[in-house]
């Protein structure tokens, strides 16, 4: 039987990096080595606030493309002399993998809804993530297209404008309630945050959107939409 709160859902929404592939695995399987390399001691969580703030300083501010923003993030991190090193992190995109329960629990939706992505990435980038997803999308909104980064609301508002649809019948699923739950339901999202870290402030930083459900798992995400 459906939860009542998402009886009128049409589509999901999701975003993509996080919440479906597994940024943080493929971030620290590059910058590890690498800060190593520089001379730089940081543990898996160093590294991971640090990127999340210098990323959230880059994608503030003009607009500028998410390849840039991470070239920026890495020389910040491994120090700007390492030029060599400046295109690690956004060339290391296509081999982030998906998180394992992914694919399965994509096509299960898809049976019942349309399925949607919006990201903070360039169209290119998010094409190399594409084909982890294992299910054809209905939708997908860039930064690139819309020119401005989550938590900014062009995102959520091209989401509905696009789908056809009012921001009721779509419900928002994310790992980053900063980026993701506050502003979709600041616009009247209904929004699941999926809590991998059990609660633990996300490497995403902090924010204080309250969703409309929390789960562990796209499994478990699943088991109440999909009945």
């Amino acid at each position: 039987m459906s939860w009542q709160p998402f009886v009128g859902i049409r589509a999901v929404s999701f975003d993509c990096y996080g919440t479906l592939i597994d940024w943080q695995t493929g971030i620290l399987g590059v910058m590890l080595p690498a800060l190593r390399r520089a001379g730089i001691d940081r543990n898996s969580e160093q590294v991971l606030a640090e990127f999340a703030a210098l990323e959230r300083r880059y994608e503030s501010g003009p607009y500028r493309t998410y390849r840039e923003v991470l070239t920026r993030v890495t020389l910040d991190m491994l120090g700007s002399w390492h030029t060599a090193d400046r295109d690690l992190l956004w060339l290391s995109i296509a081999r982030w993998p998906a998180f394992d329960e992914v694919p399965v629990a994509l096509s299960a939706l898809k049976r019942k809804y349309r399925l949607a992505i919006a990201s903070n990435i360039d169209n290119d980038l998010f094409e190399s993530s594409r084909p982890r997803l294992g299910v054809d999308l209905d939708l997908v909104i860039t930064a690139e297209q819309v020119r401005s980064y989550k938590p900014a609301p062009m995102h959520f508002r091209e989401l509905s404008a696009r789908l056809g649809l009012s921001p009721a019948q779509i419900l928002h699923v994310a790992e980053s309630r900063y980026h993701d739950i506050e502003p979709a339901g600041a616009l009247g999202f209904p929004t699941v945050w999926v809590d991998r870290a059990g609660g633990r402030v996300s490497a995403s930083g902090p924010g204080v959107g309250d969703p409309t459900l929390n789960v562990g798992s796209l499994v478990e995400l699943v088991g109440i939409l999909a009945a």
